[in-house]
């Protein structure tokens, strides 16, 4: 059986979770009169964005579907979309073993950046609510790593806003057409994994607004219109969502359904006709929207304020998941591990990340009340992390890892900073976790064999650094000391804050020889 339109009724009795609206209905109605538009199509989007969005509607809390643009990678779109209908399995991997699946068809949609004038279209519609996006933290960056606007953003800010090439400019070019339209009010929902996620959306959006202000290109109520009626809130959202398994693929076509191939784009996006995801979740949003929305609260969203999601994001990256995530992706790699869930059954490992969350992380974090942290990480430790049949590598998580320290790990060295009663120099179990680090970017495994390093915009510059360490030759270069002192990776200088003489130690050993990694947890952590 194939997964569309037509065979709606049959894949409909084949899933644990069903659709109870009429899908044809729907998507005429959102069409007519779109509610939400989402930018970015991704894993996370269909596992839990659309789900929430179904879940609403299935509910009876909700009427309209979602229009759903791809911004990155228009393979997702012509290969896992339109074939089949926009309709989507999404397989839910418990611990124990068993799967749900639930048919997302709400998604009445399926654009790419071509489809402007359809876009445009969504963006002027009076009834438009939301705005969102699950483009990760790098579609929100309108600067080069040389610390410069990047070229496309320049040429967007001199040219006129309808030729604009970058998403965050078009969006902004958007805005001013819903403006002068109808000064109708939108909020702009980022539903990305980072700390802050509403303020980057705002400050890209007010930087390319005022340069095109300067410019001559909008005028001033414009400006004011994005400070008065356009809301960006802040939002936490955790549920992991890795690339579609073949473990699962044979499950959905058991099930009955054909053609669940996965895909591997040109840009190397894994995607498939079903996405897999992890039991557990949260999204916790402010409740800052500016031309309506749905009962969110009604599908297990938290609706809080400001400073509240900032307390469940602080604990969430800086102590309870995100530091713990990033320690067994470095250590994985060097260690020759396949799956975070196989990382769980080393012993070294657990007592580390157990050591980093537990001893030291919660002695500095702050309780945002709606979910207690120790009982956050009991869960990521117990039940999250070791669930073998979330086919997660440490390979996936060490991608961008140096874009992802600073946060993951300098807050927790901030907070002790801040802590009269605390002491920098006690802490000892995150600088193995940063040297674990460096140790990971030489780029072989504890038998001393070579290993491919995720991507990361930072690569070459930390190649070039750490130039001359090699395996059983290790020496503190001036590359190593950049680093080190390197306030973007790390937070801070960990120069200045007595912190590098005790993670180059740990570097020097963890770097002595084959077996050293292993020698050295054992040695810290035994």
């Amino acid at each position: 059986m194939k997964l569309n339109l037509e065979n709606l009724s049959k894949a409909n009795e084949k899933v644990d979770k069903k659709v109870s609206y009429d899908v044809k209905q729907l998507r005429e109605d959102s069409i007519r009169d779109p509610k939400w538009l989402a930018f970015g199509s991704g894993n996370i989007f269909r596992a839990y964005i659309a789900r929430i969005g179904q879940d609403l509607v299935n509910e009876g809390y909700f009427d309209r579907g979602i229009s759903v643009v791809e911004t990155f990678d228009t393979e997702i779109i012509e290969k896992t979309y339109k074939p089949f209908d926009n309709l989507c399995l999404s397989v839910t991997l418990h611990k124990d073993g068993n799967f749900d699946t639930n048919l997302i068809a709400n998604l009445a949609e399926s654009l790419t950046l071509k489809d402007l004038e359809r876009i445009t279209e969504i963006f002027l519609n009076d009834n438009l609510q939301i705005a969102s996006f699950t483009i990760t933290e790098k579609g929100y960056n309108l600067y080069a790593p040389n610390g410069e606007l990047m070229d496309v953003v320049k040429a967007d800010l001199e040219n006129d806003p309808e030729d604009s090439k970058h998403l965050m400019s078009i969006v902004t070019s958007l805005l001013y057409k819903r403006f002068s339209k109808n000064e109708k009010p939108l909020t702009l929902l980022s539903l990305d994994n980072c700390s802050e996620n509403g303020d980057k959306v705002k400050a890209s959006i007010m930087l390319i607004a005022k340069k095109w202000n300067e410019n001559g290109k909008v005028n001033d109520d414009f400006i004011k219109y994005l400070e008065e009626k356009v809301s960006f809130p802040l939002t936490m959202i955790d549920k992991i969502t890795p690339r579609p398994a073949s473990e699962v693929k044979k499950y959905v076509e058991n099930l009955g359904f054909e053609d669940m191939d996965i895909v591997v784009t040109s840009k190397n996006t894994y995607t498939a006709p079903f996405v897999n995801s992890e039991e557990s979740e949260y999204l916790v949003m402010e409740d800052d929207f500016k031309n309506g929305r749905p009962d969110f609260t009604k599908v297990g969203v938290f609706l809080t304020d400001r400073d509240t999601v900032n307390k469940v994001e602080t604990m969430k990256v800086t102590t309870c998941l995100n530091p713990l995530h990033t320690v067994l992706a470095t250590y994985g790699c060097v260690l020759g591990h396949t799956t975070i869930a196989e990382e769980m059954q080393d012993e070294d490992l657990v007592k580390l990340i157990k050591k980093i969350g537990y001893d030291e992380g919660l002695k500095v974090v702050v309780d945002p009340g709606i979910i207690n942290p120790k009982d956050f990480i009991d869960e990521v430790i117990n039940v999250r992390f070791p669930n073998k049949f979330m086919p997660d590598t440490p390979q996936r998580i060490a991608t961008d890892t140096s874009q992802k320290i600073s946060v993951r790990f300098g807050q927790t060295i901030k907070g002790y900073i801040k802590d009269k009663d605390l002491k920098v120099e006690d802490l000892k179990f995150i600088p193995l976790a940063l040297a674990g680090y460096l140790r990971y970017l030489l780029g072989v495994n504890d038998e001393g064999e070579a290993f491919e390093l995720s991507s990361d915009p930072l690569m070459d510059y930390l190649k070039e650094s750490l130039d001359g360490i090699t395996l059983g030759n290790f020496k503190v270069t001036e590359g190593l000391k950049d680093i080190l002192r390197n306030k973007e990776i790390f937070g801070l200088d960990l120069e200045e804050v007595g912190l590098d003489k005790i993670v180059t130690d740990y570097f020097e050993e963890l770097s002595a020889g084959p077996g050293s990694v292993r020698a050295t947890l054992e040695k810290y952590l035994g």
